[in-house]
C-alpha cells in the first residue's frame, strides 16, 4: 500500500492542498482534492452563484506541429475543422478552439478533448489524466507520411479552472491589460501561451508578468476560464486568484463539486458516459461531423464507418431525479422500464444542489423566473445508457442494492446556465 501512493503523482498544488484541508483521493493516477472543509455543496453552489478555482493540473496536453498537423486531426479528430466554428461552422482559426473526441476504428471513444488552433501549424490537445501517452499513441500511428510531430506536454504544463459568474471580475485584478485582455473573448475562444517562446506569449500576462494561455472554456457549464501557465508559476497565480476573489465569494473546489456542476450540465466524464462502445446515440452527437441529412460525414475520420453501420448501438440519455437520491453509478444501478423490466444501466449518478422542481419544472437557484423563495434542494440528475429508444418526458426507475429511484428522461439538466454569456454582461 505505501508503495502505490508513493506511486500517485502530485500537481504543483499538493502541498496548498494538504495545508487547506482538502479531503484527498486518487483520480487518474494523482493525488487530487474531492472537497475542501466548506463541503462539496457549498463548492457547486459557489460556482452557480459567484465562482469556484479548480486544480485541473492533472489533465493531459499534447502539441501537434507542422504543415501536416490540421491533416492528422482531421483523420482523428471527430470534429471538422474546416467547419466546427459557430455561428456559421466557420473553419478552425488561430485564437479558437473546439471539443471533439478521439475514436478508434470500432467508432469506439478513446478519450474527449478540446483542440486549440495556436497558429496555422500548430495545435494544442488537452485530454484526460493519463490519457496524453494513449492519445498521442494514437496520432502517432495514423501520422504516416504526414508531416506533423506530437509532442506529450504532460506535466510540463500547470493549469486552474476559475468557473462562476464573477469569474471576469476576478481576472481583472491579476491581469496586466485587463481592459484589452477581456472585452470581447467569446466561448471557445482564447489568448495567450504559457511558453515564452511563442509568437502568443505576449498577447496576455499576469501583474508580475507571468505569460498564460487565457482561455474562455471550462467543464461547469457556467461562465468561465481555463488558464495554462508554466507549472513553476502555477502556486503564485493560485494564490493570487484566491486573494483576488475573497470579497467575491470565491472558494477552492474539489473533484466532488467539478462531477456534480459537469453532469447537471450534460457533460460526459470520459471512460464513464462515453467509452468502449460506438460514439452515437447520445448527447454529445454535436461533436460529430453529420451532414445535414445525417446520412454521411463531411469528412472521412477514425471511426466514421463503424458509426455509420451501428444499427444496434445503445442509447444515453440524461435524466433528472425528484429528490437529492442518488444511485450507485458506472454501470452498478440498472434502469428499468414502467413494468419492471431491465433494459439498461446507469452510466453517472450525482446530485445538483442548484436545481429543484416547482409545479413540474425544473428551476435553477440562479434561474432569473425562479418562484419567490426559491431553495433547491438538490435533483439526483446523470446519464443512462438503454437498448430501446426511450424519449424525453419518459419515467423510469433506477434500481441498486440499496434504493429504487424514479426519474424522467430529458433533454436538459441544469436551466438557465452562463457558460456562452456575453463577455459584456459578465463584466
Amino acid at each position: 500500500m505505501e508503495g502505490m501512493e508513493r506511486a500517485r503523482k502530485r500537481t504543483p498544488l499538493f502541498d496548498w492542498h494538504k495545508a487547506g484541508g482538502a479531503h484527498m483521493m486518487e483520480f487518474g493516477g494523482f493525488e487530487m482534492p474531492l472537497w475542501y472543509p466548506t463541503g462539496a455543496k457549498r463548492e457547486h453552489l459557489s460556482v452557480l452563484t459567484q465562482a469556484g478555482l479548480f486544480d485541473t493540473s492533472h489533465m493531459s496536453v499534447l502539441e501537434v506541429r507542422g504543415p501536416g498537423g490540421v491533416d492528422l486531426l482531421q483523420l482523428c479528430f471527430t470534429r471538422d475543422l474546416n467547419a466546427c466554428v459557430p455561428p456559421r461552422r466557420g473553419a478552425l482559426v488561430s485564437g479558437r478552439s473546439v471539443y471533439g473526441a478521439f475514436l478508434n476504428e470500432r467508432g469506439e471513444c478513446l478519450d474527449d478533448a478540446i483542440v486549440f488552433q495556436l497558429a496555422e501549424e500548430r495545435y494544442l490537445v488537452v485530454v484526460n489524466a493519463g490519457m496524453g501517452s494513449v492519445v498521442a499513441a494514437h496520432l502517432e500511428a495514423h501520422r504516416g507520411r504526414m508531416a506533423a510531430e506530437v509532442f506529450d506536454l504532460s506535466e510540463k504544463v500547470g493549469k486552474v479552472d476559475l468557473q462562476g459568474p464573477a469569474s471576469a471580475r476576478i481576472l481583472r485584478a491579476v491581469l496586466s491589460a485587463p481592459e484589452s485582455a477581456l472585452p470581447g473573448m467569446s466561448y471557445f475562444s482564447f489568448k495567450g501561451h504559457f511558453d515564452v517562446a511563442s509568437s502568443r506569449e505576449s498577447e496576455i500576462r499576469l501583474t508580475d508578468g507571468t505569460p498564460i494561455l487565457l482561455s474562455r472554456t471550462g467543464y461547469t457549464g457556467e461562465f468561465g476560464f481555463e488558464i495554462f501557465v508554466r507549472p513553476e508559476r502555477l502556486v503564485g497565480l493560485w494564490e493570487s486568484l484566491l486573494a483576488a476573489g475573497r470579497d467575491l465569494g470565491l472558494v477552492p473546489c474539489g473533484l466532488a463539486a467539478r462531477d456534480s456542476l459537469r453532469v447537471g450540465a450534460v457533460l460526459p466524464l470520459s471512460h464513464q458516459d462515453i467509452g468502449p462502445w460506438p460514439f452515437i446515440r447520445n448527447p454529445w452527437e454535436f461533436a460529430l461531423p453529420f451532414r445535414p441529412d445525417r446520412a454521411g460525414f463531411t469528412k472521412d475520420f477514425v471511426g466514421a464507418e463503424a458509426l455509420l453501420g451501428a444499427a444496434d448501438a445503445e442509447y444515453t440519455f440524461p435524466f433528472v431525479g425528484f429528490d437529492p437520491r442518488k444511485v450507485a453509478d458506472r454501470g452498478q444501478a440498472v434502469v428499468l422500464d414502467g413494468s419492471g423490466k431491465e433494459i439498461g444501466s446507469v452510466l453517472s449518478c450525482a446530485t445538483d444542489m442548484g436545481i429543484g422542481r416547482h409545479e413540474g419544472r425544473i428551476y435553477s437557484v440562479v434561474s432569473p423566473g425562479r418562484p419567490q423563495g426559491f431553495r433547491p434542494a438538490g435533483l439526483s440528475c446523470g446519464f443512462l445508457k438503454v437498448k430501446p429508444g426511450l424519449e424525453t418526458g419518459d419515467t423510469v426507475a433506477l434500481k441498486d442494492e440499496r434504493r429504487t429511484v424514479r426519474v424522467d428522461v430529458v433533454a436538459d439538466i441544469r436551466p438557465d446556465r452562463t457558460g456562452r454569456r456575453p463577455m459584456r454582461d459578465m463584466l
